[in-house]
Parts: C-alpha cells; sequence; structure tokens
C-alpha cells in the first residue's frame, strides 16, 4: 500500500512537466515459440531432468518450452507491455505463483520522468535485471540456460527507475517483491532492492553489474541476501564473440548470525560463427553451493558440479531457428539418477525448433 501511495504521489508530481501527446501510440505485436526434444542419459522415471534446471526440461518427449504472446505499447512518454505464456518454462519456474500468474511474463506499465525520456519508472511484472540470458531462447548464446541462470531470478515483480545518460551507460535502480517472486513470501515485510550498471567502454564492448539485497524468508527467520552478478560481452570480430561471468552470493547461516553461507557460479561461452547461417557455441560452466542455499542436494560436498557443453544452430530463415546441444555435467557427489542409481555424471541432448513472430 506504501508502494501503491508513492508512486501516485510521484506521478502526480511529474505529471504537469510531461507533455500532452494526443497521437496514437505504437503498437507492436510478437511472440514466440520454442519447442523441443531432450535426452537425459540417466534416465529419470519421472521424465523430469535434474532439479537445478528449469528449462527444456521434460525427459524423453516433444515438448513446449515457451509460446508467448506479447503486446508492447509506446506512448513516447509512457510505455506497457503484455505477455502472456504456455510451455515447461512457465510450469517450473513460476510453481510458487498463484495459479493465474503462472502465464504471465511480464505485465508493466512505465512513465518517463523526464523530457528527454532518459529517466523511466516501470512498475509491475518483468524480467529480471540479473544475468545475460533470459527466457527466450533464441536471443541466447546456447540453446539451454546456463547454471548460473537457472538458479536466479529470471523474473521480478515490483518497480524499477532506469536512467540513460548517455551512449556509454545504463543505470537502474529497483525495488520488488523478493528471489524471483511476484507474491512474496508470507510473513515478510520487507521488499528485496536491486541496482544495475551497464557500461560500454568502446564498440563491442558491454559490462554489466547487478545486485540483489533483500531475504527470501519469513521476519520471524530472516537471512539476509546479498548477491553480485558480474559479466562482460565481447565481440572480437563478426564471426567471434564472447560471454564471461562470475556470481556469488552470501546468506546469513541464521538470524542475527555474524557467519554466511556463501556460492559462486563462473561461466564462460565462445561463439563462433561458421557460416552464413550456421553458428556453433562452448560454453564451460561451474556451480558451487556447499551449504545449499540455492541447490540442495543433501550430500557431503553439497553442490559443486562442472559443465560443458557443445551447441550447433542452423538458422532456417531470419526468424526460424533450429538448434542442436549436447551437455555434460560432473559433480563431487553422485546426485544424478533415480533411486540407488546415483551417479556423478548427467549427459544430455536437447534439440529444439524456434520460431518468432513476427
Amino acid at each position: 500500500m506504501k508502494l501503491i501511495l508513492l508512486l501516485a504521489l510521484l506521478f502526480c508530481a511529474v505529471s504537469p512537466a510531461i507533455s500532452k501527446n494526443d497521437s496514437l501510440p505504437d503498437v507492436d505485436l510478437s511472440g514466440f515459440v520454442d519447442v523441443y526434444y531432450a535426452y537425459d542419459f540417466s534416465k529419470p522415471e519421472n521424465h523430469e531432468r535434474p532439479a537445478f534446471l528449469y528449462n527444456h526440461k521434460r525427459h524423453n518427449e516433444v515438448n513446449l518450452n515457451l509460446g508467448l504472446a506479447s503486446l508492447k505499447i509506446d506512448g513516447g512518454n509512457y510505455r506497457a507491455a503484455l505477455g502472456l505464456m504456455a510451455g515447461t518454462y512457465a510450469q517450473y519456474n513460476l510453481a510458487a505463483e498463484q495459479s493465474l500468474l503462472q502465464h504471465v511474463y511480464e505485465a508493466n506499465a512505465g512513465i518517463a520522468l523526464n523530457k528527454t525520456r532518459s529517466l523511466w519508472l516501470d512498475a509491475g511484472i518483468f524480467s529480471s535485471h540479473i544475468g545475460f540470458e533470459g527466457a527466450i531462447s533464441a536471443d541466447n548464446y546456447t540453446l539451454t540456460r546456463s547454471l548460473a541462470a537457472e538458479n536466479s531470478p529470471y523474473y521480478l515483480a515490483g518497480a524499477k527507475l532506469s536512467w540513460d545518460p548517455g551512449e556509454k551507460w545504463d543505470i537502474a535502480l529497483l525495488a520488488f517483491n523478493g528471489w524471483q517472486r511476484i507474491q512474496r513470501v508470507g510473513g515478510n515485510s520487507l521488499p528485496a532492492f536491486g541496482s544495475q550498471v551497464v557500461f560500454y567502454p568502446c564498440e563491442g564492448v558491454r559490462l554489466n553489474w547487478s545486485t540483489f539485497v533483500g531475504s527470501d524468508d519469513p521476519d520471524l527467520t530472516r537471512r539476509m541476501r546479498y548477491f553480485n552478478n558480474l559479466y562482460g560481452e565481447f565481440q572480437f570480430s563478426e564471426k567471434i564473440s564472447l560471454l564471461a561471468g562470475f556470481d556469488m552470493g552470501w546468506q546469513q547461516e541464521a538470524k542475527g548470525n555474524d557467519g554466511f553461507d556463501t556460492w559462486l557460479t563462473p561461466v564462460g561461452i565462445l561463439k563462433f560463427a561458421l557460416a552464413e547461417n550456421w553458428a556453433m557455441a562452448l560454453r564451460g560452466e561451474y556451480f558451487q553451493d556447499e551449504n545449499g542455499v540455492i541447490v540442495a542436494t543433501g550430500t557431503p560436498s553439497g553442490f559443486k558440479t562442472t559443465g560443458f557443453s557443445l551447441n550447433i544452430d542452423r538458422r532456417i530463415r531470419e526468424n526460424a531457428m533450429l538448434r542442436l546441444e549436447g551437455r555434460w555435467f560432473n559433480s563431487e557427489d553422485p546426485i544424478f539418477g533415480t533411486g540407488n542409481d546415483l551417479t556423478r555424471d548427467n549427459y544430455s541432448l536437447v534439440c529444439a525448433l524456434s520460431v518468432k513472430i513476427p
């Protein structure tokens, strides 16, 4: 209620400075479909791939990862976006949300706070400011998401103040309902906060630093969580590019305790354009979470997993892509498989056809 009142007062304060625009806004309708087949050589009996994965999740079946219909409105000094979705991405990523909200990809509105439209206030449900990979697979270097992306927020619900001071910088401050939450944790009265700074030092280079501060617990057992997401994108030539990132988080061991549990995730993806419509990507990554803050395994070493993948892309048309990926995970403890058949290694193949509309 306080946040709504604050937004109302802020709007009343800035609305006189916003010039009246009687022209019709620009309206953009678009869609995205990502259909896949995944084969996990651990052969899980429930047809679910490892618990720390949330995309292309189903084993040995043809399925829809994401079907998205999106509407965007640009009125010059105001904007809005509404995206509705279906698929296993929504099923597993939004399992904790109310049933009606599990099909909302985004729903937000924003107003420009100055005449040059370099300062914006947006509120609602929107994509997370954390990470270099999102829900739309065709926009990512690889078909499947990295361990870092799968285990940090894809979406947030709250308010975002963004500022574009010039060609080299993008800056944002955020207040939201929690770590990938539309509905706040019961008994939690503390909003989460975040920031993002993007720097473009020269052509072909993008550097990003994003943060999270908040708690994913009720007030009675509140453990503060602090998270840093760092990455750089480097376009060496028209054919070679690199994404390199490092995430690290801290969470209190218990309320009022000075000790912290930590987790970290380095990742690197090298992409090659092989020919006009062919590309390849190599990925190496590691996730260490000994105390099970993000990924709980119940094993002596916790979650210590290394991953490698090889991705081959064939662009059929400008808006259609066929992708094939082979992936290998190696864990310090046997965590893959079912029943008594647990192993330290996991191998998978994923094939997907994605189409952007229009």
